[in-house]
């Protein structure tokens, strides 16, 4: 099996796959379909596991959780427990996918925004060839030290092409 190219998902899009639809994060169907909430298809995809492998901080963790649990209009007001058993699923994920929960040890400053630079510390430990963003500050860094930065529905959209592509090739 060839190795997977390793990735990094932005909070915003980890918390829209599961505060932006009714999508359930226990079970993206495989392969992903093209639908309403590209954020849970950016998580389907990297749930199956054929393309990319998945690199989260626990910064990016911790601060998936706090946009979930924190009062509206900010938050979603999700239980703490639920939400932590949401960054577990996305841990789980990492790890199946051949990428892991890793702790960024160079600190960037490439972005004004602080917390984007902890979405690219995590790109830059893993080496990323994709950091898949909703967030205007890092998609017009693209490509950040030769890393891509896409939108989710690009990802989606790429992916899909690429998968119908292949399946009418063999």
């Amino acid at each position: 099996m060839s190795q997977l190219q390793p990735a990094v998902v932005d909070s915003n899009v980890l918390v829209a796959a599961v505060a932006g639809g009714n999508d359930a994060f226990h079970s993206w169907p495989s392969p992903p379909p093209v639908r309403g909430n590209p954020a849970a298809g950016v998580v389907g995809i990297l749930n199956d596991a054929r393309e990319f492998a998945l690199f989260v901080s626990p910064h990016v963790l911790v601060n998936t959780v706090r946009v979930l649990t924190g009062a509206p209009p900010d938050g979603f007001g999700w239980s703490a427990l639920y939400a932590q058993r949401y960054v577990e699923v996305l841990a789980a994920i990492a790890r199946a996918s051949g990428g892991e929960v890793i702790e960024p040890s160079v600190a960037v400053t490439d972005c004004p925004d602080h917390e984007d630079n902890r979405i690219l510390e995590c790109a830059l430990a893993c080496s990323a060839v994709l950091l898949v963003s909703d967030d205007g500050h890092l998609l017009r860094l693209s490509p950040w030290r030769g890393t891509a930065v896409v939108t989710s529905t690009e990802f989606v959209g790429r992916v899909d092409a690429a998968r119908r592509a292949g399946r009418r090739r063999k």
